[in-house]
């Protein structure tokens, strides 16, 4: 008889993510993660030491992913106002798209910041350090004026209530998107005017 494959990592998180759709995050237990996998919840529990691990993980994963596609962006050639303009509408689309089509997970996501908020700095850190590359580019090109440097994060922060999942009640509004683009044309000017 031929041993069963090794469990890894990625399966658990495959199935996690199924299992965080079907039962939410509230509900979802690691025997239900391992009985969909039919191990028992001790080869889950190898991988991931609770509940909360798990659900970090699936978040961590979700958020990097996000990050990748908003890296595709950050590492155009192009005027860097276009870039910024687009990245920022791509993390809105994002967050909204799965708030919209996968509210369980998009639930999970929004737990983050107190299940494992070491998870939510390093998102942020990491889309911020993306801005500020953006604004780098566009301080080289003279799109931008040198004093916006290092100003990822205050970009992030006055757009926070298009993209923070506990703004997602408003993202319903059928105005939402004329109120982003106000609040980009304000960031706009502050980037460009001196």
């Amino acid at each position: 008889m031929m041993a069963a494959e090794p469990l890894t990592r990625e399966q658990i998180l495959a199935a996690a993510k199924e299992a965080l759709r079907r039962y939410g995050p509230a509900k979802t237990t690691v025997v239900d993660v391992a009985q969909s996998l039919g191990v028992s919840h001790g080869a889950v529990y190898r991988h991931f030491p609770s509940k909360a691990a798990l659900r970090a993980a699936v978040v961590q994963h979700g958020l990097e992913t996000a990050a990748g596609w908003l890296l595709s962006i950050t590492e155009e050639t192009g005027p860097a106002v276009d870039r910024l303009h687009r990245w920022l509408l791509k993390l809105i689309e994002f967050k909204h798209g799965y708030a919209r089509e996968d509210p369980e997970l998009f639930e999970t996501y929004a737990l983050i910041g107190k299940d494992a908020p070491e998870v939510a700095r390093e998102h942020v850190n990491t889309l911020t350090a993306q801005l500020d590359r953006i604004l780098a580019d566009g301080v080289e090109t003279g799109e931008f004026r040198p004093s916006v440097l290092g100003g990822g994060l205050a970009i992030w922060d006055a757009t926070t209530r298009f993209h923070h999942p506990a703004h997602r009640a408003e993202w319903a509004d059928p105005k939402i998107g004329d109120a982003f683009e106000a609040v980009w044309e304000l960031i706009l000017r502050g980037l460009t005017e001196s």
